[in-house]
């Protein structure tokens, strides 16, 4: 059972006029071991007693919990687009967030990874190996062709 339910009940069993320790039997006959703590009950019924209506967390002060928001994802996403070679560090400084946070807005939410050579080449099969090796022949023989053949050039080129 969620926090928010768990408040709703102990603020209709509050409101009944029931004491904390009422209410925990209750709670723990029904829920068992999902029922919240003593403490909790405690806290929360003092609080409909002296007149909380509302069953959610009061909001805090501070810095928010996450720095990975729909508008920070764009500005790194805009940011490595425009420079493909930017560092993380630099990141973090040009949007205001932690080199942690770029990392996770990189890989996880952007879907992007650094592909190295030395990966790309240790990355193919042998199958691709021998379909590239094919196409790169075909590539040489095709540049040797063209080499080869006389050069020829509109006359405008060399009409002075």
């Amino acid at each position: 059972m969620m926090k928010f339910e768990h408040r709703a009940v102990i603020k209709f069993l509050s409101k009944e006029g029931n004491t904390p320790t009422q209410i925990r039997e209750r709670m723990l006959k029904v829920f068992g071991d999902s029922s919240p703590s003593e403490f909790v009950i405690k806290f929360w019924s003092k609080q409909f007693k002296h007149g909380r209506e509302s069953l959610e967390d009061d909001p805090r002060s501070g810095r928010p919990i996450s720095a990975v928001t729909a508008d920070n994802v764009e500005k790194v996403k805009n940011l490595i687009l425009a420079d493909r070679r930017i560092k993380q560090w630099e990141i973090a400084r040009d949007v205001g967030i932690s080199k942690e946070r770029v990392h996770e807005i990189i890989h996880e939410h952007l879907g992007m990874s650094k592909y190295s050579c030395r990966s790309a080449v240790a990355d193919f099969v042998p199958a691709h190996k021998g379909s590239n090796i094919g196409v790169s022949r075909t590539v040489t023989i095709h540049k040797r062709r063209t080499l080869t053949a006389p050069l020829t050039a509109p006359p405008a080129v060399f009409a002075a």
